[in-house]
């Protein structure tokens, strides 16, 4: 007999994800829905504004990647309006995405997903000197690692288990059979944890050099940026490179190893073994680094095929809502995409916790709606980016992948799971932060040339205009659509990358990435399913920015009323 489990809300993530499974007799998965319970209405808010306040607005669609949306929208403007912005204006965006990448995926490892690899409370029982020497292991430089650190780190855990509180380690299902490090691993793991609290930090301010602030970076308009004054000092240049210096550091000496260390204890462990359901993969061109050459290049792997990558086709992109809470006849081209709310609540069911309300898998079950190419689900995300590259060649992410690979002794296959999604996530983050050197030098070379950063944008009123762009977020390919009518905003769509990862099914029947990453996948205990959890944590979800809150009694904790054009 099959058992439903809920588990909501997933933590650890930006905003609410609720994850539901059928299990088996065996507590084998055999079924799940994924949803976002909060509508965000952004493209709404939209409606009726000037394009050139377009970054400055839908970069609140997230509290987290805000400069990716930021970008998405001011260079969805400028193709509308075909803007060609200076070279440094280029290169200064890129130098602010890569702090974003380093930001972004260094916080993602330790801070969200590292908990469903560590366990906390084992660290507790373990020997800091023999600790010290398995950190050795993995790197002859360990950062943070030394007996000391360990002995310090051990100490303050348990001066918060001893509290009874354990604060961000609290509500954790500590002792699962699933975890596989030692306890000295999970201390190295705990300490690398909380130094990189203070890395995370020098990360952000990096972007804020050039961007102003972060997170909400405000230095980017359409046509170019307004950070001159920081790119033409030498000191704030000399600054941005000492950050860079501390950040890739820890990369290098903590990063590194622990994702090492991770793959060797959890190469046979069968929760992490699958986890990649959908075969097809997404990614695009990005990271200029001057003179035409880009970090990345982009295209669609369809059926796993890397020997068959091909370019992508705008056109191709349609979003459905068959399951998801919004009204519309038929799938959507972003371009002329509809954001008409049609909430049409839960249905009460037993499951493992008691009688619940439920998703409505027969209906409609998730505010995300569920992007298609060519009516086909695809993944996007660092995995994807990587594979995209490594099948074209691109010697920099084939060296990368080829070297992780022969540290690690696994497989190519080893990719296609949970523990390559969280591997991707690594070498893309290690790939950019040894570009940014190479993107800095351009910025100067060409400055001794030109000084230029902004074009000024024409508008016609009385013509109508449609651009998009397409940019890879730190969560995988964004691309942002607009309408331009009587100089102002007419229509708007984003289609983000959890988007394309966690769409309900769609009119046939088709999953996306998240909910067939989980089907086939065995609980160990399914009122404590840590497995879950870690497969999608392995996505880093970012569930966008919301106008209507619910708790799972269905009572309204707030409720707002947005018009066209206000």
């Amino acid at each position: 007999m099959s058992k439903r489990v809920v588990v909501d809300p997933i933590t650890r993530i930006e905003g609410h994800l609720r994850v539901e499974v059928e299990v088996d007799e065996n507590n084998v998965i055999t079924d799940a829905w994924t949803a976002s319970t909060l509508w965000r209405g952004i493209e709404t808010i939209m409606k009726g504004r000037t394009p050139m306040d377009a970054g400055l607005l839908v970069q609140r669609i997230c509290g987290v990647c805000t400069f990716s949306h930021y970008r998405a929208g001011i260079e969805a403007v400028e193709d509308a309006l075909d803007v060609k912005i200076p070279k440094n204006a280029e290169l200064l965006r890129t130098l602010m995405q890569q702090a974003l990448y380093m930001h972004d995926h260094v916080v993602h490892f330790y801070h969200l997903h590292a908990l469903d690899w560590v366990d906390v409370v084992s660290a507790l029982s373990a020997d800091p000197a023999k600790a010290a020497q398995v950190a050795m292991k993995y790197t002859d430089k360990p950062i943070a690692a030394g007996e000391g650190d360990l002995r310090a780190t051990q100490e303050r855990v348990a001066k918060l288990v001893s509290t009874g509180k354990l604060g961000p380690f609290a509500n954790a299902y500590w002792g699962n059979q699933t975890y596989k490090l030692s306890p000295e691993q999970n201390l190295i793991a705990v300490s690398h944890y909380l130094k990189a609290l203070e890395v995370q930090r020098v990360a952000a301010e990096m972007m804020a050099i050039f961007g102003g602030k972060m997170p909400h970076p405000q230095s980017l308009v359409v046509g170019g940026v307004t950070s001159v004054r920081d790119m033409l000092s030498p000191a704030r240049l000399q600054e941005f490179k000492h950050k860079h210096g501390i950040v890739t550091d820890f990369i290098n000496r903590a990063y590194v190893p622990d994702v090492v260390m991770a793959a060797e204890a959890f190469k046979s462990e069968g929760s992490v073994l699958g986890g990649v359901g959908v075969k097809n993969f997404l990614a695009t061109q990005d990271f200029a680094l001057g003179n035409g050459k880009y970090l990345f290049e982009g295209g669609v792997i369809m059926n796993g095929d890397l020997a068959n990558i091909q370019p992508i086709d705008p056109n191709a992109i349609k979003e459905d809502v068959t399951h998801s809470w919004y009204d519309a006849n038929d799938a959507q081209h972003p371009y002329d995409g509809t954001t008409d709310p049609n909430y049409t609540g839960m249905i009460k069911r037993d499951t493992v916790y008691g009688e619940l309300p439920t998703l409505d898998e027969k209906g409609k079950y998730s505010w995300v709606k569920s992007p298609r190419y060519n009516g086909e689900p695809v993944e996007v995300g660092p995995l994807a980016c990587l594979l995209v590259n490594y099948g074209k060649g691109n010697k920099a992410v084939v060296d990368a992948v080829n070297g992780l690979l022969e540290l690690t002794g696994l497989p190519i296959e080893a990719l296609f799971t949970t523990l390559g999604r969280t591997a991707g996530r690594l070498l893309q983050t290690k790939l950019v932060a040894d570009s940014v050197d190479e993107t800095l030098n351009a910025l100067i070379t060409n400055l001794l040339a030109d000084e230029a950063t902004y074009v000024e944008p024409v508008m016609d009123p009385s013509k109508e205009y449609k651009g998009h762009s397409m940019i890879e977020a730190p969560r995988g390919m964004l691309s942002h659509w607009v309408r331009i009518k009587n100089g102002v905003v007419e229509n708007y769509q984003a289609v983000v990358p959890t988007t394309w990862n966690s769409g309900p099914m769609d009119a046939a029947g088709k999953k996306g990435p998240y909910e067939l990453s989980l089907i086939g996948m065995k609980l160990e205990d399914p009122t404590k399913p840590l497995e879950v959890i870690r497969v999608i944590h392995s996505f880093d979800p970012c569930m966008a920015c919301a106008v209507h809150v619910m708790d799972f009694k269905g009572t309204d904790l707030g409720e707002y009323t947005i018009k066209a054009g206000a």
